[in-house]
């Protein structure tokens, strides 16, 4: 049997942003577009960006760069970073607009201060060391004012959190590596460090990672949360508590549904499907733990699906959730064990009720 060929690495916005950048810089002190612009990112690599677009238009140049995210399923995947380099105020280095496309900050917590292009620290490095090593072959100052933009941005980035962490009007240039990993889900990951982050700047005392939509909703009316209280953490509950292990928040409530959450309780951090299924015959284990008779049990253990087990627990009056519940509560306290947190778990049916719930306490 043939083995699958290795997934395909891409480039970050960030990356896209800096090449595009060069080649504009360049063209602006030499009348000549890099094509392809080689540049060098933080761990070495030196790849080469093929222009999409490039023109000189007075006292500025633009150069355009096509996102490749590679194999991943990267909402920016095709989307086009432009440059637009124009010389600055003598020793005024580096400056950063954003083009249209781009978001701005507007909250506290972020990488860069509101007010400021949604352009990361080292997207911003990597514009900066391009434009002195240009202009030091050139025998130029490296003085210039970069305009990121991205067409279509804004609409994109209505299939992002930037709302919710206050970008708006578009896009962030993201990306500490320069490489898009396959299936690494570091902007989901990275969403939610800079969810808690802007939750900890505007103070708030609690906030509340949700598996999806559903249970996110539901935990929002259970708490009365605002909208930068709640975590996107999907299936990255490890990422979410090792995060808060650092950047603690008073009050942690972690909310989800039953299968998620199931698979918590059976000491899971990763909760994708690819990672494995629900074990039906340890919680069957555990429905008799609670006082299941073993013809249930025996019909918890045969369930084709996680609903269906909780069904015949619920008919034999067994408190599955909450024994669920206080076991993922333990499998959550673990990693936060030593932190000033109250944690709270919280299981939801598909109609968005309280399935099963381990009440706030310190994880000690």
């Amino acid at each position: 049997m043939q083995a699958d060929p290795p997934l395909r690495r891409g480039w970050t916005t960030g990356a896209c942003a800096a090449a595009a950048t060069k080649a504009a810089w360049t063209a602006l002190l030499t009348g000549r577009f890099p094509d392809p612009v080689t540049l060098r990112l933080p761990r070495g690599e030196e790849p080469a960006f093929a222009l999409a677009e490039a023109a000189l238009h007075g006292d500025a140049a633009t150069a355009g760069v096509v996102k490749d995210a590679g194999d991943d399923p990267d909402v920016t995947h095709g989307a086009l970073i432009l440059a637009t380099v124009r010389r600055g105020p003598p020793g005024g280095g580096v400056s950063f607009r954003a083009g249209p496309g781009v978001g701005t900050v507007t909250l506290p917590g972020l990488p860069v201060p509101p007010g400021e292009p949604a352009i990361n620290p080292v997207p911003r490095r990597l514009m900066r060391e391009a434009i002195a090593e240009v202009a030091a072959r050139n025998g130029a100052a490296p003085d210039a004012v970069v305009e990121i933009g991205i067409p279509d941005g804004e609409a994109i980035a209505r299939r992002t959190l930037n709302g919710r962490l206050g970008i708006v009007g578009g896009l962030s240039i993201l990306g500490t590596t320069g490489v898009v990993v396959p299936y690494s889900c570091a902007a989901w990951i990275h969403s939610i460090h800079r969810g808690i982050d802007v939750a900890r700047a505007a103070g708030l005392d609690h906030v509340a990672g949700a598996t999806g939509d559903a249970s996110e909703q539901a935990v929002r009316r259970l708490h009365g949360l605002p909208d930068q209280a709640l975590i996107d953490m999907g299936d990255f509950v490890g990422g979410m508590l090792k995060y808060l292990r650092v950047h603690p928040v008073p009050r942690v409530t972690v909310a989800g549904g039953i299968a998620k959450l199931t698979k918590m309780a059976q000491g899971r951090l990763d909760l994708h499907s690819r990672r494995g299924a629900v074990d039906l015959a340890a919680l069957s284990a555990l429905a008799r733990e609670r006082g299941a008779d073993e013809a249930t049990a025996a019909r918890i253990a045969a369930a084709n699906t996680t609903p269906e087990a909780f069904g015949h627990a619920a008919a034999a009056g067994i408190a599955l959730g909450d024994a669920v519940a206080a076991r993922g509560w333990e499998t959550a306290a673990a990693v936060l064990r030593g932190m000033p947190v109250a944690l709270e778990v919280v299981l939801f049916d598909r109609e968005g009720r309280v399935a099963g719930r381990a009440p706030f306490r310190n994880v000690g």
